[in-house]
């Protein structure tokens, strides 16, 4: 949580910068581990929600794998303490040179989506003559009720493995001689806040594994990928997301064979509500029937709510939160572009010039997707307990 003392520092430094609340960071990897470990299930974060070093060094200190969709996270995943056997690779279109950067690092496995790409896994490591362990991502045509563009299970998806192709493939693994076959993966979005989507997820999978079983495949794990959602509008309220009934509810409605384990790759709801973007007014511009608040962070810094039209609670740090004088805002950026806003008809505390912002909530997919756009720069991030 931000608190005065954390203001005051902030209102020494230039903005725009992330600021990241590392005691509700460790908090949060502290709840994930409590109730995952109570099932036994093995956790990997998903990189590209946060790739920052204090972040990873923290994660990866308490036993957590790593989720990495690039050749680049998965050195990053390396150095930062992750184990490679812990180490996953998912991705649509993995490059020969990233498919070789996990068979150099031994990695757990990679997540395959296309029968294409398994035969080019097989040949690279044909010539690096290693065995590469895949699991087969499937679309089990789940609907996640999220955002259209965060949506990745449905049969019409890029992602994945149509199940229509299953009998090809598993003929196919049979000639793949560098190829081990451990499980099956899954992703079907993001943000999502509705655990039924995830119980029909699990009434999806139990039917794969059965029919695995039936031409005589144990899998050895079943990954359900990540997905689960935070409170983007009272993240002071709910800091922490529900990982216990997140993990009970596939604990209870998976149907696992024995010795089977299941994996989990979460990403936002372990950093989202650490990391907040601090910025400041710029201007305050009066219309006939709108008032723009103009602040120093833009698209550049928060590609988010241009992007998915998603939203940020949007505190004014200087005014605080007790000011019974309020009005409403268009929290807009600097950069000449109309998706260049935050949030409309905002109530925020009447603002003036070089008040302190804070756009909550922006720990994950926040100053990853960070640009240069405009020849912006984007400050040092600033960490606080």
């Amino acid at each position: 949580m931000i608190e005065q003392k954390h203001i005051e520092e902030f209102g020494m430094l230039k903005t725009p910068f992330y600021a990241y609340d590392l005691h509700l960071l460790e908090h949060t990897i502290d709840e994930v581990v409590k109730h995952s470990s109570a099932f036994g299930f093995q956790v990997h974060y998903a990189l590209k929600a946060n790739s920052n070093l204090p972040v990873l060094d923290r994660i990866s200190k308490r036993g957590i794998g790593a989720d990495c969709v690039s050749g680049n996270e998965v050195i990053r995943a390396t150095k930062t303490g992750f184990n490679p056997h812990d180490i996953v690779l998912a991705g649509v279109g993995k490059t020969d040179d990233e498919i070789l950067i996990g068979l150099k690092h031994g990695i757990a496995c990679f997540n395959v989506e296309s029968v294409e790409e398994l035969k080019i896994i097989n040949a690279l490591a044909s010539q690096q003559n290693k065995v590469a362990t895949v699991a087969l991502r499937l679309n089990p045509n789940v609907d996640a009720n999220t955002h259209k563009y965060i949506t990745t299970g449905l049969s019409e998806n890029k992602f994945g493995i149509g199940l229509h192709e299953l009998d090809e493939i598993i003929g196919l693994l049979k000639s793949l001689k560098n190829i081990s076959l451990s499980g099956m993966h899954f992703h079907i979005g993001s943000q999502i806040t509705d655990l039924n989507s995830f119980r029909s997820l699990c009434t999806k999978a139990n039917e794969l594994n059965r029919w695995f079983l039936q031409k005589n495949i144990a899998l050895k794990h079943l990954n359900v990928g990540g997905g689960l959602g935070i409170d983007y509008m009272a993240p002071d309220e709910n800091p922490v997301a529900d990982f216990e009934s997140y993990f009970g509810l596939f604990n209870k409605f998976l149907e696992l064979n024995p010795g089977q384990q299941v994996h989990f790759e979460l990403g936002r709801s372990l950093v989202a509500q650490c990391g907040s973007l601090i910025s400041r007014v710029i201007f305050i511009k009066k219309g006939l029937k709108t008032n723009f608040m103009i602040i120093d962070a833009g698209m550049t810094e928060l590609l988010r709510p241009a992007l998915y039209g998603a939203y940020h609670k949007i505190q004014n740090l200087t005014k605080g939160n007790t000011i019974l004088n309020k009005d409403f805002y268009d929290v807009v950026g600097p950069v000449c572009e109309s998706t260049d806003c935050f949030g409309k008809r905002m109530s925020l505390p009447v603002s003036e010039r070089g008040d302190l912002i804070a756009i909550r909530s922006c720990g994950a997919y926040g100053e990853v997707m960070a640009n240069n756009y405009n020849l912006r720069e984007l400050n040092e991030a600033v960490y606080f307990n």
